[in-house]
C-alpha cells in the first residue's frame, strides 16, 4: 500500500521503550545478541467483557519493520546518553531485521492467550520490535473490536465513524478509522483516512452552517443547491419537529424536486432519538418523502443502539463518535510481548513466566494456533494452541480438553483444522502481501459470521474454547512444577 507522504516520511524507529535499547546493548556487550529467541504477542482478556477480539494493525507493523532504520540523528542522540557501547551504536547504524515473523491475518476473530504475532529472531532484533508491535496491534484491535460490536448492534443499518475530534491524537483518528472500517463501519468523517487507506469519507454539515444563515430554511436551501445529490440536512439546531423537519420537507419540495433530485436524508444529533425519529418518519412519509433516510448521532454505542432499535426507532443509519474511536467503555487493550523460547545449538528450549496471578502464567515454547471448524456448518468449534512441530490431522478424531478442568473433554470427528498464523517475514524479507482494506473488511465479516451467536452476545457471552495440545499442556505443567519449587 502506498501511503501519502505526510504519513510515510516519518521516522518511527525510535518509537520504542528505552529499556529495549538498554537490554539490546546488554545482549550485544554480553555476546548474547545473536541468540535466536521466540517472542509471542498475545492478550489475556477480551475488552468490554466481549466474547472475542478482531485483530488489526498488522499492515502498519509490516511497514514499520520494512522502514526500520537508525538515522545519524538517532545515533547521535543515543551517543549523548553515554551508556551505549560504541560498537553497539555502529551495529544500530547498520541495522536490518533478519528474522522470521508469523501472524494471524487482520480481520480474524481471536481469543485470549493466542499468539497473534510470533517473532523468531536474534535477541537484539526481537527486543527492538516490542513497543511498535504492541502499540499498533493493541490500538487497532481495540477499535476494530468496538466497531464490530457497534456494527452488529445496528443489525444491518450502516454505521459511520465520526470520532476524529475526540480521538487520542491524530494517529488515533487516522488509524482508528482504518481499524473501525475493518470492524465493519461504512465510512469515516476523517478525510485523511480516506486519502491514506481508502476508508470512504462522509459528511455534510455542522450546526454552525445553519447558524450562519438568516434562517434555517435559507441554510438548507443553499446547501441543497450546492450538493443536490444525496443531500442530508441536520435538523436539530433549533427544534426538530417544529422547525427542522418542516424546513427539510420544504427544501425537498421547493429546491430539490424542481431539480429532479430527492432529499437523501435528515440527521438528528440530540434529544430523544427514538421519539423524534418516529415523528420525523411519519412527517416525511406524509409528505411523500418515503425514500428519505433518517440518520442518528449523539454519543451512541452498541448498547444505546440496541435500545433504540428495541424501542422501534425509525433510524436508517448511525453516526458514532467518541465511544467508538476511544473505545470509551474500556479504552485499554492489554496485549503483551513475552519470551516463549530460546534456541541453543539448534534445540528450542521453552521459557515460561510464572506468577501468583494464574492468568499471567505464560504458555511456553514455539507454538501454532489452530482453528477447528465444523465440516458441515463451517462454524468455529474451538481453537487449539500446539507446539510448532505439531500438526492436527482433521482426517482423524481429535480430543480437546480444558486446560484447568482436564476431565472436561470433547471428541471431534467431522471437523476442519486450519493453522491461523501465516508467514509475514522470512529471513528478514517480507513474504506476505497485505490484502486490500476492503478485502480485510469482508474477510472479517465472514469470519465473525462463523462464530456461534452465543459467543457474539454483548453480555455474558459463551466462553469460546481455546485449548492446549497434550504436548504443550504437559510441557507447561512440568515447567510450572519445576519453577514453583525453586
Amino acid at each position: 500500500m502506498k501511503y501519502p507522504s505526510h504519513l510515510d516520511k516519518r521516522n518511527l524507529t525510535m518509537l520504542m521503550d528505552f529499556y529495549e535499547l538498554t537490554m539490546a546493548n546488554g545482549y550485544f556487550s554480553s555476546g548474547m545478541g545473536d541468540t535466536v529467541v521466540y517472542f509471542d504477542m498475545f492478550y489475556r482478556k477480551n475488552p468490554d467483557g466481549a466474547g472475542f477480539v478482531i485483530v488489526a494493525g498488522l499492515d502498519q507493523v509490516i511497514q514499520y519493520i520494512k522502514e526500520l532504520k537508525f538515522t545519524d540523528e538517532d545515533i547521535s542522540y543515543l551517543k549523548s546518553k553515554k551508556i551505549f557501547n560504541e560498537e553497539f551504536l555502529i551495529y544500530l547504524k547498520n541495522f536490518k531485521f533478519s528474522g522470521d515473523i508469523y501472524a494471524i491475518p487482520e480481520g480474524t476473530p481471536v481469543f485470549p492467550n493466542e499468539p497473534l504475532v510470533t517473532v523468531k529472531a536474534k535477541a537484539l532484533e526481537a527486543q527492538l520490535l516490542e513497543t511498535m508491535i504492541l502499540l499498533t496491534i493493541n490500538h487497532q484491535s481495540l477499535i476494530a473490536t468496538k466497531a464490530n460490536r457497534i456494527v452488529r448492534a445496528a443489525k444491518g443499518r450502516p454505521v459511520m465513524e465520526f470520532g476524529a475530534r475526540r480521538s487520542q491524537g491524530y494517529d488515533g483518528a487516522i488509524y482508528g478509522a482504518r481499524a473501525a472500517y475493518i470492524g465493519g463501519v461504512a465510512g469515516t468523517a476523517t478525510t485523511l483516512a480516506d486519502e491514506a487507506f481508502g476508508v470512504p469519507a462522509l459528511g455534510t454539515m455542522a450546526h454552525s452552517w445553519i447558524q450562519m444563515f438568516e434562517s434555517e430554511f435559507c441554510a438548507f436551501k443553499t446547501y441543497a443547491e450546492k450538493y443536490p445529490d444525496g443531500c442530508t440536512l441536520l435538523i436539530d439546531t433549533y427544534n426538530v419537529i417544529k422547525s427542522g423537519i418542516p424546513n427539510a420537507i420544504r427544501t425537498a419540495k421547493e429546491v430539490l424536486e424542481p431539480m429532479g433530485k430527492k432529499l437523501g436524508g435528515v440527521r438528528i444529533d440530540s434529544g430523544d432519538i427514538a421519539y423524534l425519529s418516529k415523528k420525523c418518519r411519519r412527517m416525511l412519509d406524509e409528505a411523500g418523502l418515503t425514500d428519505c433516510k433518517i440518520v442518528a448521532s449523539n454519543s451512541l454505542d452498541e448498547y444505546i443502539i440496541t435500545d433504540l432499535i428495541d424501542q422501534g426507532a425509525k433510524v436508517d443509519s448511525f453516526g458514532v463518535g467518541e465511544r467508538l474511536i476511544t473505545a470509551k467503555s474500556e479504552p485499554v487493550f492489554g496485549g503483551v510481548y513475552k519470551l516463549a523460547a530460546v534456541e541453543k545449538d539448534g534445540v528450542i528450549i521453552p521459557k515460561i513466566k510464572i506468577s501468583e496471578n494464574a492468568e499471567k502464567v505464560t504458555n511456553p515454547g514455539y507454538k501454532k494456533v489452530w482453528r477447528l471448524s465444523d465440516k458441515n456448518t463451517n462454524n468455529a468449534i474451538a481453537d487449539v494452541i500446539t507446539m510448532a512441530h505439531e500438526v492436527i490431522n482433521d482426517k482423524k478424531p481429535y480430543t480437546i480438553f480444558d486446560e484447568i478442568h482436564v476431565w472436561k473433554k470433547k471428541k471431534l470427528t467431522k471437523f476442519v483444522a486450519k493453522n491461523l498464523q501465516v508467514p509475514v517475514f522470512l529471513n528478514g524479507e517480507c513474504v506476505y502481501e497485505s490484502p486490500s482494506l476492503n478485502e480485510i473488511r469482508e474477510f472479517c465479516k465472514i469470519e465473525v459470521d462463523r462464530l456461534w451467536n452465543e459467543v457474539k452476545r454483548f453480555s455474558n457471552p459463551h466462553q469460546y474454547y481455546v485449548d492446549l495440545s497434550r504436548e504443550l499442556w504437559r510441557c507447561k505443567q512440568e515447567m510450572i512444577n519445576e519453577y514453583s519449587y525453586k
